[in-house]
């Protein structure tokens, strides 16, 4: 298992604990409703599911500090929010339904007001905090996979890019069969990431430069007058890696290699 697949199963975890946690609150603050709405809605076992679920204020602080570490590191622009959701403002001059934290009901806190003690900030008010963290930690495996999706294209970018230097070096060297052979390698390699992108399907199970360029204008990745350069750029490779009686001059090769690199370089 290689580290993104480590920290995606890590924010998995983590995401079923927070569940679980956002229930265990629940359940300690609405026991009674949520009885009633598994024994009325559910029809389903309300003290099994109880017997799922963690302590809250046993497991939330484990839960707490992970999450923040992940949240610092993947989307640090919503920890002070994650934060504030927990913590208790240090300039708050009195606990109000507003400014009530998870703090507040880890302590225990309740404020009353009135002859009849009416509660006017307690622990119904943490509630809604805790689906808010889960939220933002939720964020995070989004965040994740943008930044997987931008470092792929980047390193595939790059890896074209070498292979299309070593295209170039080949040709200088009088190899022009070898350099359009790498040339038809990066075409299919680019090719095959669009088809990924764009999630097309072939009916083929080895799908040939052809094929590709058949389907990627028939999903309008590109018009027709693309898929014509494309084909252009498709006949020269094959005329380097299939035809033996006829070699390519310089100027095939100069247009196999310049048109190739417009293709990696103008069509995402």
């Amino acid at each position: 298992m290689n580290r993104t697949e480590q920290l995606s199963n890590d924010i998995k975890r983590l995401h079923n604990e927070g569940v679980n946690l956002v229930n265990a609150i629940q359940v300690e603050v609405y026991p009674e409703q949520l009885e009633a709405h598994f024994k009325e809605n559910l029809k389903k076992d309300f003290e099994a599911f109880r017997q799922t679920l963690p302590v809250f204020k046993n497991a939330y602080q484990a839960w707490y500090s992970e999450s923040q570490i992940v949240i610092k590191r993947f989307l640090p622009l919503r920890l002070n929010d994650f934060i504030s959701l927990y913590e208790i403002p240090k300039t708050r001059k009195e606990v109000k339904k507003d400014n009530y934290t998870i703090e507040d009901f880890l302590r225990d806190t309740i404020v009353t007001a009135g002859f009849d003690k009416k509660v006017v900030a307690g622990p119904a008010d943490a509630v809604p905090l805790v689906q808010q963290q889960l939220n933002i930690l939720d964020s995070v495996s989004v965040r994740l996979q943008s930044t997987i999706v931008e470092i792929t294209e980047i390193l595939q970018a790059e890896l074209l890019d070498k292979m299309l230097d070593t295209a170039g070096e080949l040709a200088k060297n009088g190899l022009a069969r070898s350099a359009g052979g790498i040339c038809g390698a990066i075409l299919q390699q680019h090719f095959e990431t669009l088809r990924l992108k764009y999630n097309l399907k072939f009916s083929k199970k080895s799908p040939a430069l052809k094929d590709y360029n058949e389907v990627l204008q028939k999903a309008e990745i590109y018009d027709f007058g693309i898929g014509r350069q494309i084909q252009y750029l498709i006949d020269l490779r094959d005329l380097c890696v299939k035809n033996n009686k006829k070699a390519p001059t310089m100027s095939e090769i100069d247009d196999l290699l310049s048109g190739t690199e417009k293709i990696i370089k103008t069509i995402f």
